[in-house]
């Protein structure tokens, strides 16, 4: 009944997994990097002042994300490499003779895998996630150079009420926050009463102080200026504050305070709750791989017909990382509940591979 009957066989099965795991990993780096330097080495040097460096700079940013996207594949191949090798030694029947279950093989390998998905968490929430944000405003200038960073935001549109409010520029924050070139479009019912221009806006109890105010009524056709007005509106200024957060360029542990800090604003969070749990639930897919993986090493029929059990293994796995891409886009449209699309499909699978060892080898 212990976890694993024999130390030796444990430590042996880990090791195989994780060498043939990283083996895999490093082969699909090498190529996957070299077929992408190749479409992007065109790009990056007819910038005017690019370099041989900037190609390594280019390399360095997009290797992590390499690793990401793929290290669940190459753990995926890494079971079934290692399962099909113990099944086709017969070493699995050895374990079974000896009176080691199915669950305590898998044991060994499901502890390691816990450890790669550990270190997978800790390595997108580091390093991807600064690479991603680095790589994704460097394409975005065709790969030419970097302008200097501003903390300003611009063009901000907010909905308060029916009202709609439009800042040119916001500079400020909390009860400091100043609006530059508003235009609020005051409406009731979907109904557009009035327009009033300003060239700035500054929060109090309740609304906000306009300077160099313009009105203009719709009904009337007229226009009215005054030097300070007050407009009465639910707007507050962490609305203007907080900025459009993009899960893939900030760590949990940040997500997660960007996430009150935007409910607190009034804005959906749905989507960025669902990302944040992914967060956890994509790394800790690695575990999942030793279990769709068994097919392999026991399957459901004994006719030794190694390589279909292989090929049903990979289909599994594959099926896997479809579904749950499939729940994230749906939890990012809003569609399912975050919770449910970030775990649905581990579970999902978790029971899938459950069901398949017990039936066949419990």
């Amino acid at each position: 009944m212990t976890l694993f009957p024999s130390r030796t066989i444990a430590l042996y099965t880990a090791r195989l997994l994780l060498t043939r795991s990283f083996a895999f990993l490093g082969g699909l780096v090498v190529i996957l990097m070299t077929l992408d330097l190749l479409g992007e080495s065109s790009k990056i040097l007819i910038v005017p002042g690019n370099t041989d460096a900037d190609l390594w700079h280019y390399v360095a940013l997009r290797v992590p994300q390499i690793i990401a996207l793929f290290l669940p594949f190459a753990v995926l191949l890494g079971t079934l490499a290692t399962l099909s090798t113990l099944n086709a030694n017969s070493e699995v029947v050895i374990f079974k003779s000896a009176g080691i279950s199915a669950h305590q093989i898998l044991a060994p390998l499901i502890v390691a895998t816990l450890g790669i998905a550990a270190v997978n968490f800790v390595f997108n929430e580091r390093v991807v996630v600064k690479a991603n944000q680095a790589l994704s405003a460097w394409q975005a200038l065709q790969y030419g150079k970097l302008p200097a960073v501003t903390t300003a935001a611009s063009d901000a549109w907010v909905k308060g009420g029916d009202d709609l409010f439009h800042a040119g520029a916001v500079t400020g924050d909390g009860d400091a926050t100043v609006l530059h070139d508003v235009t609020i479009y005051d409406r009731t019912d979907n109904r557009l009463f009035s327009v009033v221009r300003a060239a700035t806006a500054r929060p109090v109890a309740g609304g906000w102080t306009l300077r160099d105010v313009a009105t203009f009524d719709v009904a009337k056709g007229t226009e009215a200026k005054a030097a300070t007005a007050r407009f009465p509106s639910p707007v507050i200024p962490a609305q203007f504050t907080t900025t459009k957060v993009t899960p893939a360029f900030v760590p949990f542990w940040v997500l997660t305070r960007e996430i009150g800090e935007q409910r607190a604003a009034g804005k959906r969070v749905t989507s960025l709750i669902a990302a944040a749990n992914h967060k956890i639930s994509g790394p800790l897919s690695t575990v999942l791989m030793p279990l769709l993986g068994a097919v392999a090493a026991f399957g459901l029929a004994r006719s030794g017909r190694l390589f279909v059990r292989i090929v049903i293994g990979m289909f599994l796995g594959f099926a896997f990382f479809v579904a749950d891409n499939f729940m994230v886009a749906m939890g990012n449209f809003g569609t399912v509940p975050p919770l449910l699309a970030a775990w649905s499909a581990f579970l999902l699978f978790f029971l899938i591979g459950e069901t398949v060892l017990f039936r066949s080898e419990e």
